[in-house]
């Protein structure tokens, strides 16, 4: 990541964690940063601790999405484009729970399609850029435990998948961010061991270093991704004890 070429980056969901770690990294590198999340008190702190302008957004809020684009556009267009706000909760079977699906599919999924809807059209009117959502490895096959984050996260990366030759043709480079476990107060949730598990700032480092790369795509770490990669390759194979329908 150059200098040369920083512009204004928005990072949405960069209050903690992996977001602000690259907001950070992004500040250091020459770039004018704004940094948006929910909570107004933590955003603020964060935005004044790396020297980046803050807009607070509830990424569920279509109409706050849409005016908080018209804002930053309006004042001077992002050339970078993160969106990086996320929940995750475990549940088992036993605990099915509709409405955590209904949240979770609001947050990592329909937000950024609210994002992609507010940002595409403006970006394409202001010379285009780099648009980077983070999905998430989980988003490869569905994995124990976690099938109200797995699913919008699959959905996320289909839908970057989808739009993504439509959006070069606006001048948009729209890329997809599947990390591994990062140490998070969302990763805290697990109670299992998380092999890989990498520190926000040495994750934001990656991020930062394939900005101006080519690709669709940014994973890490290798030794998680690939084997979740050959694992999504090979079909689902049944139980010993089910029965065949004639």
């Amino acid at each position: 990541m150059s200098s040369q070429a920083a512009g204004h980056a928005w990072l949405i969901g960069a209050s903690s964690g992996m977001g602000f770690e690259l907001a950070r990294q992004l500040v250091d590198s020459g770039w004018q940063v704004t940094i948006s999340a929910r909570d107004v008190e933590a955003l603020q702190q964060a935005a004044d601790d790396i020297q980046a302008a803050a807009q607070p957004l509830d990424i569920t809020d279509r109409g706050a999405v849409e005016a908080c684009a018209d804002r930053l556009f309006g004042v001077r267009a992002p050339q970078l484009v993160v969106i990086n706000a996320g929940d995750y909760q475990p549940m088992a079977p036993e605990h099915y729970d509709v409405e955590l699906f209904e949240r979770l599919n609001r947050v990592n999924y329909l937000g950024a399609v609210y994002v992609l809807g507010a940002i595409l059209p403006r970006m394409r009117d202001s010379g285009g850029g780099q648009v980077l959502i983070n999905a998430s490895s989980a988003g490869y096959r569905g994995l124990p435990y976690a099938a109200p984050y797995s699913a919008p996260k699959a959905a996320a990366i289909h839908l970057a998948e989808a739009l993504r030759p439509e959006a070069r043709r606006w001048g948009i480079t729209l890329r997809v961010i599947n990390p591994g476990s990062v140490r998070s107060r969302l990763t805290a949730r697990n109670r299992f061991r998380m092999p890989g598990l990498m520190d926000p700032d040495r994750a934001a480092r990656r991020i930062a270093a394939a900005i101006s790369r080519d690709g669709f795509e940014i994973s890490f770490p290798r030794r998680l991704i690939w084997p979740l990669k050959c694992c999504a390759a090979f079909p689902i194979g049944s139980s010993s004890g089910s029965s065949n329908v004639r």
